[in-house]
């Protein structure tokens, strides 16, 4: 259910900037872009001016031809130490514009300043007119650099067009990383060379279930998708051109019948003829132990790292049934072979197998935080169940991002009302619940802020397989996140003040942030 919009209303509605900048002041006047415009792009510059003539584009038309003298200046300027990675400082008045920033992802964060500086008309389209954008002085750097969101196109496949709108989305609102959880139980999208059936038949299901975990109906439509390497390829170059990290996510050593399905190798019961998960919720085949095992893994990871350049690996880790170890006479050989305390002990020396291999690439490993289970030094931890599993791994020494599922998880309904449409059961996440993710530790342990990297979203699409659908549960609960992320400051009353602005651009955008029309599958 949507909260109530609040009594006041800004002054200045072109200036309901999401995220809120550091700082913003007012001035006097508006500066016009018609197609007179010129751009004055400094070395370094130029994939942001490449990146504001195509917005611009989308707009009206002006194409701002470089000229040494042009108004509105695009300049790089290492000395702003200030600024650091993504900071950006922005002057418009009626005789020009200024962007500037110390490193080239600050300047794509300025741009999407601009982006929303223009007329909300402008982002639908073609308007065939000028443009102003209004007076103003901005000095903007973020709370956190790590600005995420999830999305699985595991369970639910999505074409890479989507994506791309996907990202740009992300970037309006200056999120910095675009996880992609590319394997589950009931789908792996992601090409290996290699071993070409993961995407063959581990790319395809007979059917999917309807309804939560533990339902008896399923659709009686096969389900199936797979990226090739050159459209994962190019969207990494598509969202690199935004600013947009995308960290791909394989997940191990759980969450894995659909390769299982393709390679009953891999498995404990090598013998078993598995086919890909057509139900939701925790499926109980893991990876078998063998050396085998970690080799056919190793070479996935140097496929995956191969196709995306991002520093970050995300391993997966949760929700690993340990049955199958504790049946299997080979499970328990290689336990006890290995030192440990018993099979349940094989998923952390797993995890530090695959978290290695990542390691010595020049790469670093994230994984879930499951249970509070000790994960392998090296690895990043998304802390998803409770804020507290984050705090005790910042005390062992990792790096922590904050995905609390009650704060973040946006599978989850957005309210209680009969329109809702299909979502995770169990909990409810309004837009304050977001808003109100926690991301400062403990007042007797504030040294642990250094190893908080920021926030992630996450929308797992067992009941989502639109893009109208994943649009509808993002927004406007995403603009929380990014909020949260971006800006120190905690005033709710202020942000719903600027939202109420900024839906009309989401509106412009096609966004469905209010209702969904047509939640069923297409």
């Amino acid at each position: 259910m949507d909260l109530p919009r609040p009594a006041h209303r800004p002054a200045r509605p072109d200036l309901t900037l999401v995220p809120r900048p550091r700082r913003l002041s007012p001035r006097p006047g508006r500066f016009r872009l018609d197609a007179g415009t010129r751009l004055r792009v400094a070395p370094g510059a130029e994939t942001a001016a490449d990146l504001l003539r195509a917005y611009l584009a989308t707009g009206t038309g002006p194409c701002l031809e470089p000229a040494d003298d042009g108004a509105f200046v695009l300049a790089l300027d290492p000395a702003l130490t200030g600024l650091g990675q993504e900071g950006y400082g922005l002057t418009v008045s009626e005789q020009g514009v200024l962007l500037r920033a110390a490193r080239p992802a600050g300047l794509l964060r300025g741009v999407q300043t601009v982006r929303q500086l223009l007329p909300y008309e402008a982002l639908a389209g073609p308007s065939g007119t000028d443009l102003e954008l209004p007076g103003v002085e901005i000095t903007d750097v973020p709370a956190h650099p790590w600005r995420g969101m999830l999305l699985d196109v595991a369970r639910h496949f999505q074409p890479v067009s989507y994506l791309h709108r996907f990202v740009d989305l992300l970037a309006l609102h200056k999120l910095n990383v675009l996880q992609l959880h590319l394997t589950d139980d009931q789908g792996w999208r992601m090409p290996v060379a290699a071993h070409p059936r993961l995407t063959e038949v581990g790319g395809r299901r007979a059917q999917s279930m309807v309804g939560p975990a533990g339902s008896d109906r399923f659709d009686g439509r096969p389900h199936g998708g797979a990226y090739t390497r050159a459209e994962l390829a190019g969207l990494v170059s598509y969202a690199a051109a935004r600013g947009v990290t995308v960290v791909p996510e394989i997940g191990v050593p759980g969450h894995v019948r659909s390769a299982l399905a393709a390679y009953p190798e891999l498995g404990n019961h090598p013998d078993r003829r598995l086919d890909v998960w057509t139900r939701w919720g925790v499926c109980a085949n893991v990876l078998g132990v063998g050396d085998h095992v970690l080799d056919f893994f190793r070479t996935v990871l140097d496929e995956v790292m191969d196709v995306f350049p991002s520093p970050y690996v995300h391993l997966g880790g949760d929700e690993v049934p340990t049955g199958e170890w504790e049946s299997s006479p080979a499970a328990v050989a290689r336990a006890a072979r290995e030192g440990l305390s018993g099979p349940r002990a094989l998923h952390g020396w797993f995890m530090d197998r695959m978290a290695g291999h990542v390691v010595r690439a020049g790469r670093r490993p994230v994984a879930w935080a499951e249970d509070g289970a000790t994960l392998p030094l090296s690895c990043t931890v998304m802390s998803w169940r409770t804020p507290e599993h984050a705090w005790a791994a910042a005390r062992r020494g990792h790096d922590v991002i904050h995905a609390d599922h009650r704060r973040t998880y946006f599978d989850y309904a957005r309210g209680s009302g009969p329109g809702e449409p299909p979502a995770q059961p169990g909990h409810t996440t309004g837009l304050r619940s977001v808003y109100d993710v926690e991301l400062l530790p403990p007042p007797d342990e504030p040294e642990l802020a250094g190893r908080v990297l920021g926030a992630q979203g996450q929308l797992w699409t067992e009941f989502v397989p639109t893009p109208a659908h994943i649009e509808y549960l993002t927004f406007p609960r995403l603009c929380a996140l990014a909020e949260r992320a971006w800006h120190p400051a905690d005033d709710w009353r202020d942000f719903r003040s600027r939202l109420d602005g900024h839906r009309a651009r989401l509106t412009a955008l096609g966004v469905p942030h209010d209702t969904l029309r047509d939640p069923a599958p297409a």
